[in-house]
């Protein structure tokens, strides 16, 4: 994909600089005593369609991080879930915890506005690159870093699990959806991480609704959790993610 194509994606250039947080999210994930939450908003999904009106993120962010989760991940992609550059921007200026810029990277030019608006952390899905839809992921990743950005790979299957491991993610995720079939199973994190040593911190992303969900990850081997439609569908995001924080 050019340039062009990954600004009519959803990232385009921006005017701004803004500034990262100052908390290390990957110390916050082996000193926290609970279930480090990483909350997602985004108002519409390929799987759900509509989950949430559009309302002010900022007062979104501020019920997660009040309910005690230790970072944020922000979509920025407008086609498919309905998410926006100026809505991580408005977020980012409001907290200081660390954040996600979530997105399908497929260009160099949105690691750029990654940097600009202030990202902590970039997603990278390691499928697509091992479909050959884009160079190396290396590259990705390296060019990520030298941008000040911290990298989160994600897989689904044991062998995209097996290539994330080889690279320099900063972050491992399992997303226990399929992107293909869109179909979702917890079990997806605990089959992938039998019998794997863990070599980074692996956070396990989709389908979590529960207290129950959150120790059943625990036991298997997830060290963080991302959690988006189950809170931005609830009618009390603040206490249910204190639930869900609490089930450690």
């Amino acid at each position: 994909m050019n340039s062009q194509a990954a600004i009519d994606n959803g990232v385009y250039e921006i005017s701004e600089n803004l500034a990262k947080s100052e908390i290390d999210l990957l110390n916050t994930i082996k000193v926290n005593p609970h279930a480090t939450l990483i909350t997602e908003i985004k108002f519409s999904s390929p799987s759900l369609g509509k989950i949430r009106t559009l309302s002010d993120p900022v007062s979104i962010a501020n019920s997660m991080i009040a309910g005690g989760a230790k970072a944020l991940s922000v979509l920025t992609q407008p086609n498919l879930f309905n998410g926006s550059p100026d809505y991580f921007m408005q977020v980012r200026k409001a907290v200081k915890v660390p954040m996600l810029m979530k997105d399908i990277i497929m260009d160099k030019i949105q690691i750029d506005a990654a940097e600009k608006i202030g990202a902590d952390y970039m997603l990278l899905i390691q499928s697509l690159f091992d479909q050959n839809y884009l160079k190396d992921i290396e590259e990705f990743i390296s060019y990520g870093h030298k941008k000040g950005l911290n990298v989160l790979v994600e897989a689904h299957s044991k062998s995209e699990f097996e290539n994330a491991l080889k690279t320099n993610a900063d972050l491992i995720g399992i997303n226990n959806r399929n992107l293909d079939t869109l179909e979702l199973n917890l079990e997806t994190t605990k089959n992938i991480l039998d019998g794997f040593e863990k070599t980074r911190p692996i956070l396990s992303e989709s389908g979590i609704e529960s207290p129950e969900d959150i120790q059943f990850l625990k036991k298997h081997g997830a060290d963080a959790f991302l959690v988006g439609s189950s809170l931005m569908k609830s009618d009390n995001i603040e206490e249910n993610v204190k639930k869900l924080v609490n089930a450690i």
